[in-house]
């Protein structure tokens, strides 16, 4: 595993597991939670310590579970959740604490180690208000590290311009069709680790293709070409797979190198 440092200096492994549709009926988004932590078990077992959650996904406590039934100590884990950017949960700052105190108590952890906002709303002069909140908590060292999720440009500008802390992280979509390139670099550029979720989502059948024609000189799969493109750039990616199979080799990506003209294959797609 290779590991990216944080703005507060937590280290962060460069892969990691998705988890919206663990511990659900039918594996469904929006299906009931049933507790089930076999994925995330597997994922564990294979060499996965960093995982990704979110009060949207209802599901922060079976990722806690996991954790529990792992019986390696927490501090082997790197955990990130979301606190939702709406205003039952950023109206004013007792909102806020019930939503960092939700995620504590859901996770059965005394600290989280990366916090982001979900996502931005219209009123950006909002924002650094729920952001200091965020703050107070890592000066706590109950949030080791806060960050933001699929802020553009202009939204993450408006928060660098007011942060007392730096945002560690900025988690966005980007896959083949969507590598979002412009957001990337201005993370990058404003030392905001950018993070990709949703790394092997929609991927055309001609771009699998030609992915596929990279991967066959490295013995890879067009996923595994995909993920080795995405770190080389420096983003971090949280794919997600219900198979032990298709996760292993999610991290089976740290033998070998894509040439400069592989990688201007793959940027065009």
């Amino acid at each position: 595993m290779e590991f990216v440092t944080l703005s507060m200096g937590s280290t962060l492994p460069i892969v990691g597991s998705g988890t919206n549709t663990f511990g659900k009926v039918d594996r469904n988004y929006m299906g009931e939670i049933n507790g089930d932590t076999t994925e995330l078990k597997d994922a564990i077992t294979l060499g996965y310590r960093h995982f990704d959650t979110a009060i949207s996904y209802r599901n922060e406590a079976v990722v806690g579970k996991a954790v529990k039934e792992s019986g390696l100590p927490r501090s082997e884990f790197f955990l990130t959740t979301k606190i939702p950017g709406k205003e039952e949960y950023t109206a004013n700052e007792a909102a806020v604490r019930r939503g960092v105190e939700e995620s504590l108590a859901a996770l059965d952890t005394s600290y989280i180690d990366l916090y982001l906002i979900h996502h931005p709303w219209d009123n950006l002069a909002e924002i650094p208000g729920v952001w200091r909140v965020l703050e107070e908590y890592v000066d706590q060292g109950i949030l080791k590290e806060i960050g933001v999720s699929n802020f553009d440009e202009k939204e993450l500008g408006h928060l660098l311009e007011h942060a007392r802390i730096r945002p560690a992280v900025n988690q966005i979509e980007s896959h083949p069709g969507k590598w979002n390139d412009g957001i990337i670099s201005y993370s990058l550029e404003n030392q905001v680790i950018p993070e990709a979720w949703g790394p092997l989502t929609r991927v055309s059948d001609e771009a699998q293709e030609a992915l596929s024609a990279i991967g066959t000189n490295y013995n890879k799969t067009w996923a595994q070409i995909i993920l080795r493109y995405q770190i080389e750039r420096g983003v971090v990616v949280i794919p997600k797979s219900h198979n032990k199979e298709r996760q292993a080799l999610n991290l089976e990506i740290f033998d070998f190198e894509l040439t400069e003209d592989e990688r201007k294959i793959i940027a065009s797609l």
